[in-house]
């Protein structure tokens, strides 16, 4: 029988009280065992497939409390459903019941879970089960978008059988970009604050009420050991702070520590733990706390991350609850993303995005371009010349050797929309100048290592730079060298003094100026800064369509059935004689022989991580 007298636990010296917290990030919508872009099952991904074990670590570890980490709404089709076609009817969102079947104790929200606007995330959270905090995103006024914490009072047994009442602060935080990459949607209400001086304050408050532990959800990966008000990737920073106990880390993908590996977890003396990102792992901290005359105290801590792919096959209760409370939006998802909008005589793909021109991104550029137009018809700018901005969303990189897209040809339908643009982002259409050109471009071109000519089989593509950051420019015509250094570091907060890798930029023909003047149509998350490419921040607003980019495919394809997306002629890489790179990309690549050869490609052994690697000859 469970004793509930906290006076019973004098018959014990110094008690010893074991603790685990367990926890989630980044799950994206991955909720059922569902692939929504190829259309079939995916069973070693999304939170149902976690059930099972969430849930047999309950019982090995009864003092346990499940987090999540932020990004949870946004990133699948089930995402785009529940947010533009779903009829409330007075149910959870599907990802929110999910969630509450499962039995979190707390939550943090992720930039992408404001995609959709703050006034659709407030309603979204407000059917939650469970708080969900954040403490460095506030209204303009100052006053609180969400709580900024939360106090957990529970009861917990020690290790001699006594119970005891704990108090577990946890406090939420996101990126400052937040209002940078959403400007559209939160511009005007809502303002951003640094990491680590917020957590500073939030941490003295928590103690101050008596917390015998804080935990700190940060969405926020593991960068620059150096703290600065705008920090994006601030774990290493926050783990120096003498006020938070445990961290919970996301945002950037990454699973740390990796399961058996020597990592400890343990970052500057606090235990951090990273779940990777579509339920690939549960995060777990493991504590043990001894009661002090100040309240109960980390004594030792442990932090690893466990794979879904060591989930017990059997399917548990909670997994079929969650599997049961949104069996109905599933079904609806699977209708939605089945509908037909034409067809394509292509197949469109990402595999060599990143060293050649493609279809899949002239057919993103080409319907991006065409919209534009029609925007700007009767503007007294309409004269001047328009370019488009595409970029790879899904070409490797942390999304590993499956994350590449590969439409056959044949019948398209919103899955494949939903495949080529995932996020929900918006038309801008910004004028720049020349200089603006070619500095976006040099942005874009730092996702090169630097060659050196005459070399063989070196390794092409920094690892560090992500593939949605490699724009191109439909409209122009232009070399990247690079045997050049780059311009910018891979993240983009860098800028190098160097010639730059872009060269022969023209527009017809003509070469481009630095005076010149440009329309760009992009989309909101790069016009507000995302990326970090300060050229789009330079730029001025022209025209805001209020137009999706998946509306804008969907539109193009639809109107142009069947589409025969050529590649564009807009790029290609300074000849290079007697040089050789090594490129990696999906494996599903090999069933392209044609685009190999035309490449003048050779296969080589796959990467350890799974890559298919081919040399190139520049």
């Amino acid at each position: 029988m469970e004793k509930q007298d906290d006076t019973l636990a004098t018959r014990h010296a110094d008690p010893e009280l074991r603790l685990t917290l367990l926890a989630t990030s980044d799950l994206h919508g991955h909720i059922q065992p569902h692939d929504y872009y190829r259309d079939e099952p995916a069973g070693g991904l999304g939170l149902a497939r976690l059930a099972p074990l969430v849930e047999a670590q309950r019982r090995a570890a009864p003092n346990s409390l499940l987090f999540d980490n932020g990004d949870t709404l946004q990133g699948t089709p089930l995402g785009d459903y529940a947010a533009r076609e779903r009829a409330r009817d007075g149910r959870p969102h599907p990802v929110i019941a999910a969630m509450n079947a499962l039995g979190y104790d707390a939550a943090t929200v992720g930039n992408h879970d404001f995609n959709y606007g703050p006034d659709f995330l407030t309603r979204t959270l407000a059917d939650a089960e469970f708080p969900v905090v954040l403490a460095n995103l506030t209204y303009q006024d100052g006053s609180p978008f969400l709580p900024p914490t939360v106090m957990l009072d529970r009861r917990m047994q020690d290790s001699a059988g006594d119970w005891h009442a704990i108090r577990v602060g946890v406090i939420g935080l996101a990126p400052p970009q937040i209002t940078i990459w959403d400007k559209p949607v939160l511009q005007g209400r809502l303002q951003s604050h640094p990491i680590v001086a917020t957590a500073a304050r939030a941490a003295t408050g928590l103690r101050a009420e008596g917390a015998d532990l804080i935990v700190a959800l940060c969405h926020s990966g593991i960068g620059p050991e150096d703290d600065r008000p705008e920090l994006e990737n601030a774990i290493l920073p926050l783990a120096r702070l003498a006020g938070c106990d445990a961290i919970v880390a996301g945002h950037s993908h990454v699973v740390f520590p990796v399961p058996d590996s020597c990592g400890t977890g343990i970052l500057h003396g606090t235990p951090v733990v990273q779940p990777g990102a579509f339920g690939s792992h549960l995060g777990r901290i493991a504590l043990t706390l001894r009661r002090r005359d100040d309240g109960w105290r980390v004594t030792s801590a442990q932090a690893d991350t466990l794979p879904a792919r060591d989930t017990p096959d059997e399917t548990g209760p909670t997994q079929a609850r969650i599997l049961t409370v949104t069996a109905t939006d599933h079904k609806a998802t699977l209708a939605y993303i089945r509908r037909r909008i034409g067809a394509t005589t292509r197949p469109l793909t990402s595999y060599f995005a990143l060293i050649s021109n493609t279809s899949a991104l002239s057919l993103k550029a080409t319907a991006k371009r065409a919209a534009a137009a029609r925007a700007l018809e009767g503007h007294p700018l309409a004269h001047l010349p328009l370019l488009a901005v595409a970029a790879p969303l899904k070409a490797g990189g942390r999304g590993g050797p499956q994350n590449y897209i590969d439409i056959p040809v044949g019948p398209l339908s919103i899955r494949n929309v939903a495949d080529l643009y995932s996020y929900p982002n918006k038309l801008r259409i910004l004028r720049l100048t020349g200089a603006d050109i070619r500095d976006w471009l040099d942005r874009a071109a730092s996702i090169f290592r630097q060659i050196t000519p005459g070399g063989r089989d070196q390794l092409l593509i920094d690892p560090a730079f992500a593939s949605y950051n490699f724009d191109i420019l439909n409209g122009l015509t232009y070399t990247i060298d690079p045997s050049q250094p780059a311009a910018y570091s891979a993240d983009g907060l860098t800028r190098f003094e160097t010639p730059g890798r872009i060269a022969d930029l023209c527009y017809q023909g003509q070469p481009v100026m630095p005076g010149d003047a440009f329309l760009v149509a992009t989309n909101s998350y790069r016009a507000s800064g995302g990326g970090h490419f300060g050229a789009a921040t330079r730029g001025d607003l022209v025209l805001d369509p209020n137009l999706t980019a998946q509306d804008i495919l969907i539109r193009h394809i639809t109107d142009h059935a069947p589409v025969t997306p050529e590649p564009l002629n807009t790029w290609r890489f300074a000849p290079m004689p007697g040089t050789s790179v090594i490129y990696e990309t999906g494996p599903g690549a090999a069933n392209h022989p044609q685009d190999i050869a035309a490449l003048n490609l050779t296969r080589l052994q796959d990467s350890p991580t799974g890559f298919a690697r081919f040399r190139m000859e520049l």
